[in-house]
């Protein structure tokens, strides 16, 4: 019987795709005008190949670029492409529709709710204050905080002694095969892959394996599951 149920957060609970590039791109029209000397689809594949190179959650990617481009740091574009991209990337924030509702529901239901999540804590705190959301979650677990990513075992067993739970009894809810999706199997977890479609060979895989896994279409569904 299922206890807990823990989310991942970006394209998981709210969609994410395209408003990075977008507000990157915001950011960067900004830095140009203000005496960055390239064009923005020149310092956008720039940012791309720093963004490739130290991860998405490094908080500094605006630091590297003006280093690598003058030489050295520039605050004032620094601090004008930050506070841009932060402005429209939290503009750009929406639920997926029936999130808030699927929480109430679950909560209702007298679920324990967490997130596990890859990213700097803070960062990941703030999100779901923006989407109003913090309150549903009894704990919110990041790779920062345990020291590992999913899908590394590390991070789930972190979450499951906060939680207080046996891995049998918690469910993930993610829309990454291998991350959110392996990584709760392979600790002994149920897992449901939302707002992602199998792959060919991940069918095969689960097939081969033996794994029980929920593929549903929207975060909506879960109430027809749990």
């Amino acid at each position: 019987m299922i206890k807990a149920v823990f989310f991942d957060i970006d394209d998981t609970l709210y969609d994410t795709s395209g408003f990075a590039k977008l507000a990157r791109r915001a950011a960067l029209n900004v830095m140009v005008d203000a005496g960055l000397p390239l064009s923005t689809d020149e310092a956008y594949k720039v940012l791309r190949e720093i963004i490739d190179e130290y991860g998405s959650n490094y908080d500094k990617h605006f630091n590297v670029l003006t280093k690598r481009i003058f030489g050295e740091e520039k605050p004032l574009l620094i601090a004008l492409g930050m506070i841009t991209y932060h402005n429209v990337k939290f503009a750009l924030l929406r639920l997926f529709p029936q999130t808030t509702s699927t929480l109430i529901y679950l909560k209702k239901q007298g679920y324990d709710l967490g997130v596990i999540s890859n990213g700097i804590t803070i960062k990941q705190w703030e999100k779901l204050i923006r989407l109003d959301l913090h309150h549903f979650f009894d704990h919110v677990i990041t790779s920062e905080e345990a020291g590992a990513e999913k899908p590394d075992k590390h991070i789930f067993e972190c979450a499951l002694e906060k939680m207080g739970c046996d891995a049998g009894k918690c469910v993930m809810i993610g829309n990454k095969f291998s991350e959110d999706i392996l990584g709760a199997v392979n600790v002994g977890m149920s897992a449901i892959l939302v707002n992602s479609e199998l792959k060919e060979s991940e069918k095969e895989y689960i097939k081969e394996k033996g794994i029980k896994i929920d593929v549903i279409s929207h975060i909506g569904e879960l109430k027809d599951i749990l």
